[in-house]
């Protein structure tokens, strides 16, 4: 019976808390930057409008890639095709793992906005 407890009881202590979260739009690119109780994750949306910038040409990117390290911070980063998707490739360099992602999304690494909060990421 003590099994079925910690299995019943699972789903509540695994699930995901944000701790923290941070977004910015750009080149028709939404990052969102946020902690889990077990990673730092990055998530890219391309094909949004940007808000600020009053933009009408079309976004050239469409599709969705993540990047997510452990918590602590000095893990290899991973590169995802969604925040919870399966992992695709691990990179110790940040710059690596943004132009993986910019390669999912059919843009630039250099279109990729990048919070404030997610600066760090990577060896």
């Amino acid at each position: 019976m003590t099994e079925d407890a910690d299995t019943d009881a699972a789903p509540e202590s695994t699930s995901a808390t944000t701790t923290a979260t941070t977004t910015a739009t750009a080149n028709g690119i939404r990052a969102t930057y946020d902690e889990t109780e077990t990673e730092r994750r990055l998530e890219f949306v391309a094909g949004v409008e940007d808000e600020d910038s009053g933009a009408t040409a079309t976004p050239r990117g469409t599709g969705t890639a993540a990047i997510a390290q452990n918590i602590e911070g000095y893990a290899m980063l991973k590169v995802r095709p969604t925040a919870d998707g399966d992992e695709l490739e691990r990179y110790y360099g940040f710059d690596m793992a943004l132009d993986h992602a910019a390669e999912l999304l059919g843009v630039s690494q250099h279109d990729l906005p990048i919070p404030e909060a997610a600066d760090d990421m990577g060896m």
